[in-house]
């Protein structure tokens, strides 16, 4: 048996190891050091005692010749996916596991299950994790989970840790989640072992519990077998087939293993850690890496039964109820990385390496002060995966039709696997989840990055090392920047531009009055003997976002914004996808993809949604009709038959190229999708002047009659040839100037040479965002969603429905419009200047209806405003008059405020500032 406090001083007088190197199954050298049992500390696993000849043995049962789905991997995710399949009514589902379920990092996994996050989809995923393991599998089978349901205690070492409790506790509001902001003296009365001396406060949610990793996943098979599906164990994986149909799109067609083949059209790779090797075996890139992460189980500990699990964020450490002891872990800024992954690991464990952990002990002991004398049981050292963003990867894989990923689940996989089981089971049955799991589809990475081995390494390490971090409105990552960046970037830098980064693209955000704030090299935060930047002008200025409150340069912004309402303002939009949809076919193919009427006469820009079966959102665009040109050019590819210019939100470019790709292969529509987002840049002019500075730079008459609204024409900027475009997303008089790339840094110096007289300024897109919420306009993944429909949204004016065009998703909103609205997006401007960002509760008459979606200053109006669904608490249809007869306040950080509801924008409600009407 070995103290913490032993620990902790015998790590400190080693000499220190970096663990850059020699990353892999390491050893403790010295015998000094504390060496306790290496086990996991739940009494039953599914660990079976073998002789050495158990890898000879065959799989568990014999292999059918066909599946409908083919599961690869037994632990959380696949047992929780096969279970859901089969509860949906696939019969012949099979789940292949290599050695024994749980044997890859669940066995090991701690089980815990926290219901609040800052994510509203997060929070619906946990209740469903959680409703499966406390009440529907001991139903289902009378099989107990293991599932203790002790509570959860957050830790609040500072102002701005409370805050984001208080922002938790407003949202779960919304969702029926229990919880209570403590003091300190009361959480000591909750836990009398804890040190409250340095706390501000605590969040306490009483049906926060763990589950047992062996428990559950036995209870999920049996589940699942009773209903028809298949557990095949001892049986590994060793290739895909895959077929070309006819249109020459790679499908899946039968998973290969030593002991025979299974026919079956679709694959789902829930093999953790080694969900990449499985990956390679289908040409599909899985970007996610493996590390060591880890615990330790202490002796008994007198008092400390029934006491909540806690999560001391700011110390990065979490402290698991285990009985009568307690198991301590946490995410370091050094974590080890397992470089080369084996394929033989199997209810395997690592050496502890107490020169990485000790960071967690200091935090423990100061936490919980008894734990200085209290001995070590066990350690607990395996392998988990995480990815660049630290959110799973799921969804159908790009490169291959009916290749699903479950995978990189950043040790979350016990307490998101019932959600995300559910999910993957509709997206594999239906074509798409019920839930918005965009965060979570792999599609969001752009393809020039899932196989980029630096950006995954540094964004899984930065997003490790700051997964207890608390999680502002307007953070940036520091790991894998300048990957993609636009022909103005450089000038743009100069000019005092802060990027934002979205998927790999380098975007304005704002713009500094002080100078150049370039992003520098990854650091690793002084990790790895890595020298950390010093006098870092970037991340001083990101540091100031680190707050609930307005920032610093919030007047910056501010500017920005009323030099655009006022005079005039350039965005740098380049990194907007841009993409022709060209071909024989491209009108059949656009009035099935797009709600709006998109087939005008060519010259014409139409803002329209692209939906799916359930009349969800995939996605807002414009599309602009375009001539039949013999020639290619840079702003059009040569065609025959029509053609469609698409734009659309760089942060979601991928995942539209996808939606559409698929539809395409699925219908067998002959046309091309051609991606010219990196040949072109869009640089937008907005505001009243506009006009007087764009019409001394463009070679057309850019009058009402000769350049109306939402038209598009090929003209001559400064002597280079581009599309322009009549139309605005921040509601004011603009074009938007699409440019080949050569052409974009002459164009822009000539806007900004003609809009010197005139007032003209850069602004980014924390000005756009501002903007456009003033004006009521919708952001797709923010206030609009693929669980949310366009009746719903309020783009009712999207669809053509009073046609008889058939357009996918339009059955679904038919019905939905004949049903009424059980929910609908109501804007809201709050009168008290408090900043608010999304998450808030929205209040009715004295009853939680919803949660804010989006919110953000409106320096026009001067006030707050907010976006959410509400609901009748009822049950009814969400009429007009429900909305207009209620009385709103909105919820943020625990303190309501009164608010006004609108159903048009309150700013310039009749579009005349796009018309030029001033």
């Amino acid at each position: 048996m070995a103290l913490l406090s032993r620990a902790l001083r015998v790590a400190a007088t080693c000499p220190r190891r970096s663990p850059a190197r020699g990353l892999g199954l390491r050893l403790l050298s010295s015998g000094a050091r504390p060496s306790p049992e290496k086990s996991v500390p739940y009494q039953q696993t599914l660990k079976a005692a073998r002789d050495p000849r158990a890898g000879a043995q065959g799989p568990s049962r014999p292999l059918p010749s066909t599946a409908n789905v083919v599961v690869i991997g037994g632990g959380s995710l696949g047992c929780q996916t096969l279970y859901h399949l089969a509860k949906l009514g696939v019969s012949g589902a099979v789940l292949l596991e290599r050695e024994r379920l749980t044997s890859g990092t669940t066995w090991h996994t701690a089980g815990l299950l926290w219901q609040l996050r800052p994510s509203d989809v997060e929070v619906e995923l946990l209740a469903h994790t959680r409703r499966v393991v406390s009440r529907d599998l001991g139903e289902e089978t009378g099989l107990h989970t293991g599932w203790i349901q002790n509570g959860g205690l957050f830790i609040a070492s500072n102002r701005q840790r409370l805050d984001e409790y208080k922002r938790l506790m407003s949202l779960g509001k919304a969702y029926g989640v229990e919880s209570h902001v403590l003091s300190p003296a009361e959480t000591k009365a909750l836990y009398p072992l804890m040190n409250v001396e340095d706390l501000y406060g605590t969040l306490y949610v009483p049906h926060d519990g763990t589950m047992d990793p062996a428990g559950t996943c036995t209870a999920l098979t049996r589940a699942a077998t009773a209903r028809g599906a298949q557990v095949i164990e001892n049986c590994p994986v060793t290739g895909i087939s895959v077929r070309t149909d006819d249109f020459g799109v790679r499908r899946v067609e039968a998973v290969e293993t030593e002991h025979g083949s299974i026919q079956t059209p679709y694959v789902v790779n829930c093999a953790g850690v080694w969900a990449g090797a499985v990956g390679r075996m289908a040409g599909v890139k899985v970007p996610l890496v493996a590390m060591h992460h880890a615990y330790v189980v202490t002796e008994r500990i007198e008092g400390i039964q029934n006491m909540p699990n806690v999560r001391d964020h700011d110390a990065s450490i979490y402290l698991r109820l285990q009985g009568d002891a307690l198991s301590v872990g946490g995410y370091e800024t050094n974590p080890i990385f397992w470089e080369e992954v084996s394929d033989q690991f199997a209810f395997g464990l690592f050496d502890l390496d107490w020169d990485v952990f000790t960071q967690h002990i200091e935090g423990a002991i100061n936490r919980v002060p008894v734990l200085e004398k209290t001995g070590i049981k066990s350690t607990v050292c395996g392998p988990e995966s995480f990815t660049p963003d630290h959110k799973p990867l799921m969804g159908e894989a790009p490169e291959l039709r009916g290749f699903f990923l479950g995978c990189g689940f950043n040790s979350a996989g016990m307490m998101l696997g019932g959600g995300c089981g559910q999910e993957l089971a509709h997206w594999i049955i239906h074509g798409r989840p019920e839930k918005d799991m965009h965060s979570y589809d792999i599609r969001r990475f752009h393809h020039s990055l899932t196989a980029h081995g630096r950006w995954i390494r540094e964004r899984s390490h930065e997003s490790y090392s700051k997964n207890y971090s608390v999680v502002f409105p307007h953070d940036e990552p520091l790991a894998g920047r300048n990957m993609r960046t636009d022909p103005l970037h450089e000038e743009l830098l100069a000019r005092g531009c802060v990027f934002q980064e979205r998927h790999g693209w380098e975007r304005p955000g704002w713009f500094s009055p002080h100078g150049a704030a370039p992003v520098l090299p990854y650091d690793y935060y002084g990790a790895y003997r890595q020298r950390a930047h010093e006098d870092y002008v970037y991340g001083r200025l990101l540091g100031h976002e680190y707050t609930f409150d307005f920032p610093p340069h919030h007047d910056v912004i501010r500017k920005e914004c009323l030099a655009c309402r006022g005079a005039a303002a350039v965005f740098d939009m380049s990194y907007f996808g841009k993409f022709y949809l060209v071909g024989v076919d491209a009108r059949k193919a656009a009035d099935w993809l797009f709600s709006a009427d998109v087939s005008r006469p060519p010259g014409s820009t139409v803002y329209t949604c692209m939906l799916n079966h359930r009349g969800g959102t995939e996605s807002d665009l414009t599309v602009s009709r375009l001539a039949p040109s013999p020639q290619t050019s840079p702003l059009a590819p040569a065609f025959e038959g029509d053609g469609y210019y698409l734009a659309v939100g760089g942060a979601v470019a991928q995942h539209n190229w996808s939606h559409i790709t698929t539809m395409l292969q699925d219908w067998g529509f002959r046309c091309q999708l051609v991606d010219s987002s990196e040949d072109l840049g869009l640089i937008s002019v907005q505001g009243p002047a506009s006009r007087a500075i764009l019409q001394e730079v463009l070679d057309a008459d850019l009058s009402n009659e000769a350049f109306p609204l939402f038209t598009h024409k090929l003209v001559r900027a400064a002597g280079h040839l581009v599309r322009a475009m009549r139309l605005s997303f921040v509601g004011e008089l603009g074009w938007e100037l699409h440019i080949p790339r050569s052409s974009c840094l002459p164009v822009y110096q000539a806007v900004m040479a003609a809009g010197a007289k005139h007032g003209l300024v850069n602004a980014g897109y924390r000005a756009i965002d501002s903007l456009s919420i003033e004006k009521g306009y919708r952001h797709w993944h923010a206030d609009l969603r693929p669980d949310d429909s366009p009746l719903e949204a309020g783009l009712a004016f999207t669809c053509k429905l009073k046609s008889a065009i058939p357009f996918l998703g339009r059955e679904a909103l038919e019905e939905q419009r004949a049903k009424g609205l059980c929910r609908r997006l109501v804007g809201f401007t709050v009168d008290e200047k408090v900043p608010m960002f999304g998450l808030e509760a929205i209040w009715r008459n004295g009853q939680v209806v919803g949660h804010v979606r989006r919110a953000d200053f409106g320096f026009t109006i001067d006030k707050t405003l907010a976006y959410g669904y509400i609901r009748d608490p009822s049950g009814g249809p969400v009429s007009l008059d429900f909305v207009k007869s209620g009385e709103y306040a909105l919820e943020r950080m625990g303190v309501t405020y009164p608010a006004q509801a609108h159903l048009k924008s309150p700013f310039d409600p009749d579009n005349k500032r796009m018309k030029g009407i001033y």
